[in-house]
């Protein structure tokens, strides 16, 4: 009773059965999806699998322990909820649900029935962002002034979210992941342009308080791909480019310091720039999806909490809802007016507070 199920054959789940079928072998037994076509593509890829275009089949197999959820975000919640009433732990691509109702609902369901709630927010699990963490955590930027993103590409356009809650996802995950901490409030101005009510181009910020503030750029009419963010620190700084195929990461020692050369007049400053050296950290070669696979196997083996759990997802998801209500009023701030814990960025004021709080582990 540990074989593995995938349910959802569209842009992403190949992907997931790939790098299952070459972690878990044999463990992977049956694949799910609505459209017998899709079915017949992998059924030809991988003849030994078996295929049923029914969900309810999968759930009610007892030589199924694990489940993993790829299918358009609006239908996370019901399948997830479902496999977890059958007792099935569960990796769900991003974001988990539409609404921290349906968040919250699932990680007490998980934590009842004993089994893994995990989200695949791929890019935790990069060894550009792992690495980025273990600087920052260091202490080796500085105090965080600012985070700088851009994910724009010529995309696929979704029909049930609208690009916030298709791209933001990874930069928020990262910038969880990176920073560990949540934002004080949540403002985002976009414009739909190819279907209506369904924003293409989004712009979002966070305010960290403290003088923090985090900028995400999301676009899914560029004619050209971007994928860069910029950690700001006192002391140094971070650019990661992800799409730099040698060097995704690079520190830089430049910056600039502001000194007050007298009480008497405020308007007397010195402003001295700083150029440093950038060097560009040792990554390991490995797919992210791979280590998330690994990851979510390890953890429905041993019971261990995964580090992108249900807690990382909801936060996301929290934040997504208040950027949905800010683009709804034109840009306005929203409060998020979450109490968190000081150590576990767990909501204290939730039923997902009761699972006890995992650190995260310790980066390689």
């Amino acid at each position: 009773m540990n074989a593995v199920a995938v349910i959802g054959l569209g842009y992403w789940g190949p992907n997931l059965v790939r790098n299952l079928h070459q972690v878990a072998g044999p463990r992977l037994r049956v694949v799910c999806d609505r459209d017998p076509m899709r079915l017949q593509a992998i059924a030809r890829q991988y003849p030994w699998l078996e295929t049923t275009p029914r969900a309810e089949e999968v759930f009610a197999r007892r030589d199924v322990s694990a489940v993993v959820i790829a299918t358009p975000v609006s239908t996370h919640f019901p399948l997830a909820r479902a496999a977890i009433q059958s007792g099935k732990s569960v990796l769900v691509e991003k974001p988990l649900t539409t609404s921290s109702a349906q968040a919250e609902e699932l990680i007490e369901l998980a934590y009842r029935r004993s089994v893994v709630l995990m989200v695949d927010h791929v890019f935790v699990f990069s060894p550009a962002v792992q690495k980025i963490r273990q600087l920052v955590a260091a202490g080796q930027l500085g105090p965080i002034r600012f985070v700088d993103s851009v994910r724009i590409n010529l995309g696929l356009v979704q029909s049930d979210v609208n690009v916030l809650w298709d791209l933001a996802p990874h930069d928020l995950s990262i910038v969880d992941y990176v920073l560990d901490r949540f934002p004080e409030s949540v403002a985002a101005y976009g414009k739909a342009h190819v279907l209506p009510g369904i924003e293409d181009v989004a712009y979002l910020t966070l305010d960290y308080g403290g003088g923090l503030v985090a900028n995400f750029h999301l676009n899914w009419l560029s004619p050209v791909k971007i994928r860069y963010t910029i950690f700001g620190g006192s002391q140094r700084s971070i650019v990661y480019n992800d799409l730099d195929p040698v060097e995704k990461v690079k520190v830089y020692s430049s910056g600039l310091s502001v000194q007050q050369l007298g009480a008497e007049d405020r308007r007397r400053v010195l402003v001295d720039y700083r150029t440093g050296d950038v060097w560009a950290p040792h990554l390991e070669k490995v797919e992210p999806l791979r280590q998330v696979v690994e990851h979510f196997l390890h953890c429905v083996d041993s019971g261990e909490t995964p580090v992108t759990d249900g807690l990382a997802a909801l936060r996301v998801v929290r934040i997504l809802e208040a950027a949905q209500q800010s683009l709804r009023r034109d840009g306005q701030r929203v409060e998020l007016g979450v109490r968190f814990s000081s150590d576990s960025a767990v909501p204290e004021n939730t039923p997902a507070a009761r699972p006890p709080a995992e650190k995260l582990p310790q980066e390689a």
